[in-house]
């Protein structure tokens, strides 16, 4: 099992970047793939970025393709989401979760068990 705290999150204006981090704790962080996920108000919870264990493979919502990059240190047990020029439909609640996959990420919100408590990003125009 592993345990997810997300941080980062915070009030930025349009065109700001954000990166948010997730820290990991339990056992063996490097075989879980993880991912991003965000809330809006009122909207159902929607994939942003995924990776694999290794960090070799990504994955990216074509809302943020080009914006947002995600990465991994698996020495520090830690997951990050670099954002950049961020816009106010950015603004959700985010959350990191994890999953057991060997080789590959998932953009499927219901195959990952374990989710951090997540972290408001309010962009403001």
């Amino acid at each position: 099992q592993v345990q997810l705290v997300e941080s980062g999150g915070g009030l930025v204006q349009a065109g700001a970047s954000l990166r948010l981090s997730c820290a990991a704790s339990g056992r063996s962080f490097s075989g879980y793939a993880m991912g991003w996920f965000r809330q809006a108000p009122g909207k159902e919870r929607e994939f942003v970025a995924a990776i694999s264990r290794s960090g070799g493979t990504t994955d990216y919502a074509d809302s943020v393709k080009g914006r947002f990059t995600i990465s991994r240190d698996n020495a520090k047990n830690t997951v990050y989401l670099q954002m950049n020029n961020l816009k106010p439909e950015d603004t959700a609640f985010y959350y990191c979760a994890a999953v057991r996959l060997f080789f590959s990420t998932s953009t499927s919100a219901g195959e990952y068990p374990y989710w951090g408590q997540g972290t408001q990003v309010t962009v403001s125009s």
